[in-house]
């Protein structure tokens, strides 16, 4: 499964929702977008829960809108960066989707 967040860590706890069910061990992709991208920051509360997270899903984040928020420079080590063409073949390889609001 595709989970999707675009909520910043730091002011709602949707990624924490998100982790609860998808660190299941069954090959689910994270992918963060918009201000979502905030949560692959080094050396941060979220960043070290998705350090622990990266043990079993796969964590992604949109590159444009890390670049955007300039955040580029501070990404966690093993966090895939994908342009706009892997979000959609990561959306297309994945049986199911969810966005998380």
């Amino acid at each position: 499964m595709l989970h999707i967040v675009n909520k910043s860590p730091f002011e709602s706890t949707t990624l924490e929702s998100c982790l609860r069910i998808a660190t299941n061990g069954q090959g689910d992709v994270l992918l963060l977008i918009e201000d979502g991208v905030y949560a692959v920051t080094k050396n941060s509360v979220a960043g070290n829960m998705l350090h622990e997270a990266m043990k079993d899903v796969k964590v992604c984040v949109l590159w444009p809108d890390a670049e955007a928020r300039g955040i580029q420079d501070r990404v966690l080590e093993g966090v895939k960066m994908v342009d706009y063409a892997g979000f959609v073949d990561l959306v297309a390889e994945s049986d199911n989707v969810q966005s998380w609001l």
